[in-house]
């Protein structure tokens, strides 16, 4: 196993892991509420990058976590924090959701 406590995970990748009811990862939003309206994942809960540090002390750090942005670059920083806060089993979603759109929700509204 990698020493990179961060993994990278395709949207199709995600969607599949999603729809077969397998134990579902807690789905991390670290967009603005503005954002989030726009568009999301069902089930995400929205924790809005600058929240971050305050609420890591209410996530498990031992929860399989896919961490979800606009484009895969905010989630992948927000990865990297969580890690050295002692996160174990983080994913960043590759792309964010304009990839979701894209690849597995062409109805998704975009901006």
């Amino acid at each position: 196993m990698s020493d990179n406590p961060v993994r990278e995970m395709q949207p199709s990748e995600l969607s599949d892991r999603l729809e077969t009811g397998a134990s579902a990862p807690l789905l991390l939003d670290v967009r603005e509420p503005w954002e989030f309206d726009i568009c999301h994942l069902a089930g995400s809960k929205l924790v809005p990058m600058r929240d971050i540090p305050a609420a890591a002390a209410q996530l498990d750090p031992q929860a399989e976590i896919v961490v979800i942005c606009h484009h895969g670059i905010r989630s992948r920083q927000v990865c990297y924090y969580l890690a050295q806060q002692g996160f174990t089993r983080l994913i960043n979603l590759t792309g964010g959701v304009a990839a979701w759109a894209e690849q597995v929700d062409p109805a998704m509204p975009r901006y």
